[in-house]
């Protein structure tokens, strides 16, 4: 009967054993061999030792299954938040299986590829993004185990650039790929922009430089005894001298309207500013031999800067007085649409191809660069007339088409409107 109990406790602590060591947590093979070891010990005891020793195990066991329900719940709040993180990422995300299905995606990545949510897992990556270039950056990652990252153009997602990381899920590409998206395509374009102002400048300010210098010295060698050509390399420098001094000053408007703290806007007498901005540009209308036709104006008013929205004006009126035929006609309109004062600007010229449009209020932008110098022009007037619109909270376009003129269109708030809803 000892021999019997000694069996019977040896039975029980290796099960209690086999509780700590190999499941301290807990789990169902645990129970399950936890029942079975206390069933034959039992089978040595007495009823109250049976007793005991159930209690004892069947406390450890709820213990045990304490933990694993903690666990689990544990678990599932940090994979549903892991989950709501990446969903609201603005940078693309999908998750695929050795065989590139599909295990999850985020909104932005369906927003980019244009797919509907939710889709349904095992879906191929194939299906959703046709580029070879990211399949092979997958499946890359997924023989080698090693993260890759590079700068991808997608034409599933619009032509965009994409900066775009691969990594292996926790390290084991048999458990598949996760891959992340960042649009780049706005930082590409403020790179090329900022390229192109860099060049554009340094070109615009060499050009004057460069024939101020060279009648300069030509004077100096001996040119100062020529009384003709003399004054008439004098007149050249002055000439290149005040281009200098144009470009440079619109340059520091500019910088102003795009870095500097916008005054508050107040209400202008939009027929004044107009009018303002027709004597202004008269002469040079009068020498091209352009007509200026302004339409009715009433006496309505816009919330704007006074200077500003004159200079927007007169911009406006000499780009269509200058890129005019001979004895064409610029006209003023003004009509209102929803709470807005639309003013347009309309010319007979050549007007502008339509691949130009996009990018005719860059800085140094020009359509047409020899005449554009020609006429003096800076190539800052429309990025002026965009950056001044809109900080005025209105909003500026441009209609064009070959041999039949452009119409730019200027569209403030009402100062009526805006202040009678402030009130």
């Amino acid at each position: 009967m000892l021999r019997i109990w000694v069996s019977g406790t040896a039975l029980t602590c290796l099960a209690l054993l086999l509780l700590t060591v190999l499941f301290p947590h807990g789990s169902i093979a645990m129970i399950l061999l936890a029942s079975i070891l206390l069933g034959l010990a039992s089978a040595g005891m007495s009823a109250s030792q049976a007793r005991a020793m159930r209690r004892s195990v069947e406390t450890s066991l709820e213990l045990s299954a304490r933990q694993v329900r903690v666990t689990l719940d544990t678990l599932q709040r940090e994979s549903s938040r892991l989950e709501a993180i990446l969903s609201s990422m603005v940078e693309g995300v999908v998750a695929v299986d050795p065989l590139l299905r599909i295990t999850f995606v985020n909104r932005a990545f369906a927003e980019l590829m244009g797919i509907a949510l939710p889709i349904e897992p095992g879906v191929p990556l194939v299906q959703v993004a046709r580029d070879h270039a990211l399949l092979d950056m997958c499946s890359g990652v997924l023989a080698s185990g090693q993260s890759q990252q590079k700068r991808l153009v997608l034409a599933s997602a619009g032509a965009r650039s994409f900066e775009v990381q691969v990594a292996p899920l926790t390290g084991d590409s048999h458990r598949g790929a996760i891959v992340m998206l960042y649009d780049v395509t706005d930082i590409e374009r403020l790179e090329r922009i900022r390229r192109d102002f860099v060049a554009n400048v340094s070109h615009e300010l060499r050009t004057p430089l460069a024939a101020v210098t060279g009648y300069a010295e030509t004077l100096l060698e001996g040119a100062l005894d020529d009384a003709e050509n003399g004054r008439k390399f004098v007149e050249i420098i002055l000439a290149k001298a005040r281009q200098l001094n144009n470009i440079v000053t619109d340059l520091l408007v500019l910088s102003s309207l795009e870095s500097g703290k916008p005054p508050l806007p107040e209400a202008i007498s939009l027929r004044e500013s107009i009018e303002g901005a027709l004597r202004t540009v008269e002469p040079v209308a009068k020498t091209r031999g352009v007509r200026l036709v302004c339409g009715p104006i009433d006496n309505s008013s816009v919330l704007a800067h006074e200077l500003r929205l004159e200079q927007v004006f007169v911009n406006l009126l000499e780009n269509a007085i200058k890129f005019n035929r001979p004895d064409g006609e610029v006209r003023v309109d003004m009509a209102r649409s929803n709470g807005h004062t639309v003013v347009r600007v309309k010319d007979t010229g050549s007007g502008i191809p339509s691949r130009d449009l996009p990018r005719i209020f860059e800085r140094f932008y020009r359509v047409d660069k020899a005449r554009s110098r020609a006429t003096g022009g800076t190539g800052l007037g429309l990025a002026i007339v965009k950056h001044a619109v809109e900080q005025m909270g209105g909003s500026v376009s441009v209609e064009s088409r070959l041999g039949q003129g452009s119409v730019f269109t200027i569209a403030l708030p009402s100062a009526e409107n805006n202040l009678s809803a402030n009130s």
